[in-house]
């Protein structure tokens, strides 16, 4: 018989380089943990599965919300940069801020990370910025999944992938049916870009040639990690203070506003109240019109919410300086639209 020769990692493949991270995994897992994320002799870490203990938060009748989303090509401009410590905050970002929209306090969060090859360096930077997101949500880092495909992914290629799970108590879930004509729309403003619209971001960067080399500021203000606004949602529906709210992701203004309110009112807004962010007035003036970048960025305006005028005033000391919270527009009777725009936005 002919002498057996092939092993795991001469296919590419080195199981004792993914292993000797656990630890590393396990310490960064434990900065997160919240309450419930203890589970008596039973470690999540190294596990097949992870447990959560959910009657500490005693919700008489718990209703679990989950989300799943990834970071899309931005990774690209993650690659080209050779930065990877905030990837992972904009994989947690878009999950969690998902999961308040519907009342939700974020519970734990698990991650998948596909890669041609597990770089020791590299993989905890974006563990890092994981763990970091977790602990701007206040939520725990239960565990993940890493799988090394050289053949699928190049030596440099990788994706990410984020799975979150919330609770809301079933009488306070924010279903958008408590919207109602007369009350205000309040932008809080976007980080940057996020992590929608990068294929056309990166689009215009290889028509016009420009290089990280020639435009570093362009680049670090594209990567700009996602705000996660959990804690501030959380504490607006802990004081009643809002009737709905909405998360701007893929879709921009157009397609997302829509999908949180109730059948009778339309959405009216103002476009010459939006503060548009100086990076989102690049990309128009490199060639995107206006309605393609109302219907594909968030163009400064990271998180709408829903709410009676009076409220505003309590609303805005929720927020830092950074993201006090404006108005944008007014919900009013159903039209023929579910979203309305009146004026120009200031590209």
């Amino acid at each position: 018989m002919p002498k057996k020769k092939f092993t795991y990692k001469q296919s590419g493949v080195d199981i004792t380089t993914t292993n000797n991270l656990v630890k590393y995994i396990s310490n960064l897992s434990n900065k997160t943990k919240i309450k419930g994320s203890k589970v008596k002799s039973f470690r999540n870490i190294g596990g097949f599965g992870s447990l959560f203990d959910l009657s500490q938060y005693k919700i008489k009748n718990p209703v679990l919300v989950s989300s799943t989303d990834g970071v899309g090509t931005k990774l690209e401009l993650a690659n080209t940069m050779n930065k990877y410590k905030t990837i992972g905050i904009d994989l947690v970002a878009m999950c969690v801020n998902d999961l308040v929209v519907q009342g939700a306090k974020p519970l734990f969060f698990l991650d998948y990370i596909a890669i041609g090859k597990v770089i020791p360096s590299k993989y905890k930077d974006i563990l890092k910025g994981i763990a970091k997101g977790c602990e701007i949500a206040k939520c725990y880092l239960a565990g993940g999944e890493t799988a090394e495909m050289p053949g699928v992914y190049t030596k440099q290629g990788f994706d990410l992938a984020g799975f979150s799970v919330g609770v809301v108590d079933k009488n306070k879930i924010l279903s958008g049916q408590k919207i109602k004509k007369g009350d205000v729309i309040i932008s809080i403003p976007s980080s940057g870009v996020h992590s929608n619209g990068f294929s056309l971001v990166r689009k215009i960067l290889k028509e016009k040639k420009i290089t990280y080399n020639k435009n570093k500021k362009i680049y670090n203000t594209l990567m700009t990690p996602t705000k996660i606004y959990v804690q501030e949602i959380n504490k607006l529906i802990d004081r009643n203070l809002i009737n709905g709210c909405c998360n701007i992701t893929g879709g921009g203004l157009i397609e997302n506003i829509p999908r949180v309110l109730p059948n009778q009112v339309t959405a009216k807004i103002d476009l010459n109240k939006i503060k548009i962010l100086n990076i989102f007035k690049w990309i128009s003036k490199n060639g995107v019109a206006d309605y393609e970048m109302l219907r594909t960025f968030n163009c400064g305006v990271g998180f709408v919410l829903f709410a009676k005028k009076e409220n505003i005033t309590k609303i805005s000391k929720i927020f830092s300086s950074k993201f006090k919270p404006y108005i944008i527009g007014e919900v009013v009777n159903k039209s023929s639209s579910k979203i309305e725009f009146m004026g120009n936005a200031n590209f």
